[in-house]
């Protein structure tokens, strides 16, 4: 039997192509790499309108007259882990920028960078000293006695305890990737939390290292975000489009912020460990958190492949308030995802407005000025960024 020949002339001349191929991705992702990138983010314009201590709030005016007649002010709540820049990550993908394009009048607290004098604030004094002072200052600036209030993973959390506390003050809850129900097995990050020794952690540092955090939750998902993502990026290292996302992703994931030890340390035992929050039984200044005072309308979105904040950690919520307007959105995307992924904003976005623009119709008093309230202090506005000075102290 005639043995078969190996095509030799047609393997070296795929080799020749191939390596002809790679030598021209190799060229242009060198130019792109050591070439101008615009890696900027939060580069939307914004004012600074008021500031305590660490904390500042910013102002995002309408740049268009929204369809759905949404006139009542967003005050948006991050979380104190990352920052707030995620949602003004890139352009053409930008919370902040659609929200502005739909007419809400945006507010949002930067939480700043803690320092080792804040390693005694408590969740207290997030809550019911920065937040109320803010949700008070918009309120008489603006002259509504109501704001709507959307909060965002652990800013949710917040959010929720705000809302239960202070009633009177909130329009609309709007909770996205909120952990709020943290007895469940979902998530990796629920079952290490629930085992951390987070007096041992704080006695040892004061705050919790934001790079300690960012290392665990590494940890959570070592092939995807650690091997998996760079494997991605070599990929697609000769698009300039991609490596400017990339690169401004990795700058927001590095920008962590230290967690007031305080607030790290209650937050563990009260939620992680104790499930306080969706029991109505967590206290915070001495006052109990009922989750059955929330009766203003609540909308819960979370994302069905959270790692982080997975269903079963966000959609109990609904059922445990006293709200008889209850919406949950579950969208097939990530914890991320949920504010840059391309799909997701074309839902994200459109759905709050909508259902915020829904209950603004069924208002009957919009406005009802609170000129006699007691002012708030606050300093001069100021142009995005302005130079860290201090303001007045928190409620406590």
């Amino acid at each position: 039997m005639e043995q078969p020949k190996i095509p030799v002339d047609t393997i070296l001349r795929h080799l020749a192509e191939d390596a002809e191929k790679v030598q021209d991705r190799v060229q242009k992702a060198s130019d792109i790499l050591l070439g101008q990138l615009d890696t900027s983010i939060a580069s939307t314009p914004y004012e600074i309108v008021y500031e305590e201590d660490r904390v500042k709030l910013k102002h995002y005016a309408p740049t268009s007259v929204g369809r759905d007649g949404v006139t009542t002010p967003l005050v948006v709540v991050y979380a104190l882990i990352n920052r707030e820049t995620m949602l003004d990550l890139q352009p053409g993908r930008s919370v902040v920028d659609s929200f502005q394009k739909a007419g809400v009048d945006l507010y949002m607290i930067d939480w700043g960078y803690p320092t080792r004098k804040d390693k005694f604030l408590t969740i207290d004094d997030h809550v019911n000293g920065y937040m109320d002072n803010v949700i008070d200052f918009i309120r008489q600036h603006t002259g509504f006695e109501k704001i709507n209030l959307m909060g965002i993973c652990m800013g949710g959390s917040f959010c929720v305890m705000y809302a239960a506390l202070h009633p009177e003050k909130i329009k609309n809850l709007i909770t996205t990737v909120c952990p709020t129900n943290f007895d469940t097995d979902q998530g990796l990050l629920h079952i290490w939390m629930r085992n951390i020794d987070a007096d041992r952690m704080i006695d040892a540092f004061g705050n919790m290292p934001g790079d300690m955090m960012n290392f665990g939750f590494l940890l959570l998902n070592p092939a995807r975000l650690m091997i998996d993502k760079y494997v991605g990026f070599l990929e697609n290292m000769d698009n300039k489009t991609f490596v400017e996302n990339f690169i401004r992703m990795e700058k927001w994931i590095f920008d962590s912020p230290d967690v007031p030890g305080e607030t790290f340390r209650q937050f563990v035992k009260d939620c992680y460990q104790k499930n306080l929050l969706i029991k109505s039984r967590m206290k915070l200044g001495g006052k109990r958190v009922n989750l059955k005072k929330i009766t203003m309308p609540v909308l819960n979105i979370y994302g069905q492949y959270d790692h982080l904040v997975p269903p079963g950690a966000a959609e109990v919520l609904t059922s445990k308030v006293g709200s008889t307007d209850t919406e949950d959105v579950c969208l097939d995307t990530g914890h991320i995802g949920i504010y840059v992924s391309g799909k997701t904003q074309k839902e994200f976005v459109p759905k709050i407005v909508k259902w915020l623009g829904e209950r603004e119709k069924n208002s009957t008093a919009p406005k009802t000025g609170i000129k006699d309230k007691k002012p708030v202090p606050k300093k001069a506005p100021q142009r995005a960024r302005p130079s860290r000075t201090a303001g007045p102290k928190p409620k406590r």
